[in-house]
């Protein structure tokens, strides 16, 4: 006799088990957040001279016209803002072009896109005369996007994979750089409005070059976060992309306009600065795993972070002078670079 006995299922507790996985992540996205606040006190209350925080308050809020309010408002407010928006900018770019080429060594340094943009504006600056941000920008937007197909179609397009996309990069990179101080060399006039601008610095920062830069990097900053649940499905597989409703094209060419307004802008108002959009990522990801709904915020603040702190380490370490913050980020980049292809089989990249 068969006996009908009563079959019960436990449902797993989904949303409960989802909240546990995110709370960690939450409050340490908060941390980053509570970080990256600190760090930019440090930035207003530190450079050549150290201020009290009552006259970086005072310089902020009560700002009367004395030196230090002066340095405060006019020098380093612009500075630390241009920072932050910069730093975010190369994180989220970085993240974005990886999640797009699912390739963990893209980065806009590496594949020779900060590249492009700086030998557009170099060209902008030596051959046409154009001297202000209004007006280079649109160049080194222009410098941007066609390095970045210029690398794709040189690694093999469709056929690309991680290791060619990043010799391709690396060979436009060199012969962009050479180009840049080839031209540098021969125009005199211009060697001092670029030496500093080339190698990436914070140091020109002013209120003027802030306000025209932020638009586009701030539009671009809100494309790269609202492609997160697109880009999650393209790392699954084109198929599998396909299947769960992604517009690949569409995808795609938004996340290209993403990178490039990131690259560009951020490129054009500090200079080609390497590696953020490399370390952050990775560091990021150990944590969050691949969900780009967490990892392409916690690689803004992070990337933030790392901006502001490598430019405060430049101006520290080689006090009353500073050392550029490209050549800081270049130095930490260079060894976390190193650190992960001898950790990785190259056929595993």
């Amino acid at each position: 006799m068969l006996l009908n006995r009563p079959v019960t299922t436990e449902a797993a507790p989904a949303p409960a088990a989802s909240r546990r996985r995110e709370a960690p992540r939450t409050v340490g996205l908060l941390a980053s957040c509570a970080v990256l606040l600190l760090i930019v006190v440090l930035s207003l209350a530190v450079g050549s001279r150290s201020m009290p925080l009552d006259q970086v308050w005072h310089g902020l809020f009560h700002n009367t016209g004395t030196a230090n309010d002066v340095v405060v408002s006019q020098v380093r407010v612009p500075r630390t803002f241009l920072g932050l928006l910069a730093g975010a900018a190369l994180g989220l770019a970085g993240a974005v072009m990886q999640a797009l080429t699912r390739n963990p060594l893209a980065d806009p340094g590496l594949l020779g896109i900060n590249a492009g943009a700086a030998a557009a504006v170099v060209t902008a600056i030596s051959f046409l005369g154009v001297t202000s941000l209004t007006g280079y920008v649109w160049f080194a937007f222009l410098g941007a996007g066609g390095c970045a197909v210029l690398v794709y179609l040189i690694g093999g397009s469709r056929s690309a994979t991680p290791v060619r996309l990043a010799l391709a990069g690396t060979a436009v990179s060199a012969a962009l750089f050479g180009y840049i101080n080839s031209v540098q060399l021969m125009d005199s006039t211009a060697l001092d409005k670029l030496r500093f601008w080339t190698v990436g610095s914070l140091a020109s920062a002013d209120s003027a070059v802030v306000v025209r830069v932020a638009p586009f990097l701030l539009v671009g900053m809100v494309l790269a976060l609202a492609l997160a649940r697109p880009l999650n499905a393209v790392a699954l597989g084109d198929d599998t992309a396909r299947a769960l409703g992604a517009n690949l094209t569409r995808t795609r060419a938004a996340a290209v306009v993403a990178i490039t307004l990131l690259c560009g802008g951020a490129t054009a108002a500090c200079g080609p600065i390497v590696f953020v959009g490399l370390m952050i990522p990775h560091i990021v990801r150990a944590f969050t795993g691949p969900d780009l709904r967490w990892l392409l915020p916690y690689s803004a603040v992070l990337a933030a972070v790392l901006l502001l702190g490598a430019d405060l380490i430049g101006r520290l370490v080689v006090r009353p002078a500073e050392l550029q913050v490209g050549i800081v980020t270049a130095l930490l980049g260079g060894v976390l670079f190193i650190h992960l292809v001898r950790r990785r089989k190259v056929a595993q990249l």
